[in-house]
């Protein structure tokens, strides 16, 4: 990353690592349980010392908490248990000073049940501000159409002192806002412009190709579809209001300076749908989930990064890429757990910041942190509630991190963490990863300080079954995800997730290779 004396990047963000930090997750400086902005900013050195370039803020915003955050009270303030706005500017000061860049969340989809625009908008029918959510008449008794949530059940809750149906694709504590309305979109133009004023470096949009919905509320075609991409099935989402939309944000955002970035949560399994939300004038970034959903498995690995490129570089877009976040299972379970699963991990780490672009990183997942089991009682995740169980949610990746070995809250918290957290926790802190050379973490500072050297575009080798191989600029990344021993190609190794056997690297290990320039193929593409 850049240190804090040296010139920023022009576009810093097409090559920028992102960090994600759950905020209530990552580090409690008050003993309440709960993470908060002071505990981000008492930790800002272990990031620097990580070596990421900008850091992205889940929601601090005031929220009664219907899903943790991402149901928004109060756009424009910080919720008394995150801390004040005060404790906002000090953290973004030093995150500058330490040459970090802080974007944060916003989530204009919805707003929670509880901001006054929705409580306005069910005092009466006639009260302006019930046209920024979407109510309509039911149909024959039953809701005005057959939307599901994606949380689970009907996407619409009976108002029942008017007796009309209001829409939330989410819970129903997180009603619908109604785009086509002019005043939401100046309303949030302003609230932009609050955190632009106030040093952010930009934002992550939830939910940003969901906004505009179907104007005349079709029905959706039956059966509705199980898969992890269920914005792929849904007609009523990503419509074409939603581009110019972007475009006046994206107005907004570069007349600030220190290049703002605007990077969408845009949940397709086709990267050519996501190519439109990062046309020139649109986002700056936008969210691939297809390496993330990829099986460990080197065609479709290699597919999901072909198609990804393929598809951005029709518009010149930068691609992204991501393996964790606070809404997935950690990666060290979804690649099978036990000995394996951890052992692929720090493979696909070096896969992953191998690739061109930008990387997003999930706090914890430098630790390589496992999916937590957890007693029904300790879930609080409205899918867990609204599916009654058939659905765990996601609190198992949402358990705070270890920051050293003192059970049982592991140096998160003086007082009790908001989510138990497993005694295996202690061996995984920072701490004791801190003084291990061969630890996740150290693994992660090595391939974080290398990553500059690997430039240009992606040019693939030839490689055995069960392999991917390829070139950006002098450096090879070589990843043997099931296959024979690999032979590597000649130069200097610069860093290998497992030691090598006999020269060669074994199945589930990955490795980087500086090559002389005559080594370098002549197929980047």
């Amino acid at each position: 990353m850049t240190s804090p004396e040296q010139p920023q990047p022009a576009e810093w963000w097409r090559s920028a690592v992102f960090y994600e930090i759950y905020v209530r997750s990552f580090a409690d400086s008050n003993g309440d349980g709960l993470g908060d902005l002071p505990g981000v900013r008492s930790r800002l050195t272990y990031l620097r010392k990580l070596g990421v370039d900008a850091i992205w803020l889940t929601p601090f915003y005031p929220t009664p908490d219907a899903d943790h955050g991402y149901d928004v009270a109060d756009y424009t303030d910080v919720d008394q248990r995150f801390g004040t706005l005060g404790d906002f500017d000090a953290l973004v000061a030093d995150a500058h000073e330490l040459g970090l860049r802080i974007v944060v969340d916003i989530v204009p989809n919805h707003t929670s049940s509880e901001h006054p625009w929705f409580r306005n908008a069910l005092s009466r029918p006639d009260h302006p501000d019930r046209s920024r959510y979407v109510f309509r008449p039911g149909r024959d008794g039953s809701p005005p159409n057959n939307w599901p949530s994606v949380f689970g059940g009907r996407a619409w809750t009976l108002d029942e002192r008017s007796g009309e149906y209001y829409l939330h694709l989410f819970s129903p504590g997180q009603p619908d806002l109604d785009w086509h309305n002019e005043t939401v979109r100046r309303d949030f133009e302003r609230i932009l412009r609050f955190w632009l004023e106030r040093g952010v470096d930009g934002f992550r949009i939830d939910v940003a190709h969901a906004l505009f919905k179907d104007a005349e509320l079709r029905d959706e075609r039956e059966p509705f579809h199980v898969t992890a991409f269920s914005s792929d099935w849904r007609a009523a989402i990503d419509q074409p209001e939603v581009h110019p939309l972007y475009r006046s944000w994206r107005t907004l955002a570069d007349s600030f300076a220190d290049e703002r970035v605007l990077i969408g949560e845009v949940v397709f399994s086709d990267p050519r749908r996501i190519a439109q939300y990062v046309r020139a004038d649109e986002l700056h970034l936008a969210f691939n989930f297809a390496l993330l959903f990829a099986p460990w498995d080197a065609a479709a690995m290699r597919a999901a990064v072909d198609a990804t490129l393929a598809a951005l570089a029709d518009v010149g877009a930068t691609a992204t890429w991501v393996l964790e976040n606070h809404d997935v299972t950690r990666l060290p379970t979804r690649y099978g757990g036990g000995r394996d699963g951890p052992r692929r991990a720090r493979a696909a780490v070096l896969l992953l910041l191998a690739l061109p672009g930008a990387a997003f990183l999930y706090a914890g997942q430098e630790l390589g942190l496992e999916e937590c089991e957890l007693e029904d009682e300790h879930r609080h995740d409205p899918i867990f509630v609204r599916t009654g169980g058939l659905r765990k949610g996601r609190d198992g990746c949402r358990v705070p991190l270890p920051w050293d070995e003192a059970a049982p809250a592991f140096g998160f918290t003086s007082g009790t963490s908001w989510l138990p957290m497993p005694a295996s926790f202690g061996a995984l802190s920072v701490a004791v990863q801190d003084a291990d050379e061969a630890s996740m973490l150290a693994l992660y500072r090595a391939a974080l300080a290398l990553r500059p050297e690997l430039t240009g575009e992606l040019g693939w080798r030839d490689s055995p079954d069960g392999s991917l191989v390829f070139e950006r600029g002098s450096v090879i990344c070589a990843v043997n995800l099931d296959g024979d021993p690999l032979g590597l190609p000649g130069g200097e190794v610069l860093l290998v997730s497992e030691p090598l056997e006999e020269d060669r690297l074994p199945a589930g290990a990955a490795a980087w290779i500086r090559v002389s320039s005559g080594d370098v193929s002549a197929d980047a593409r």
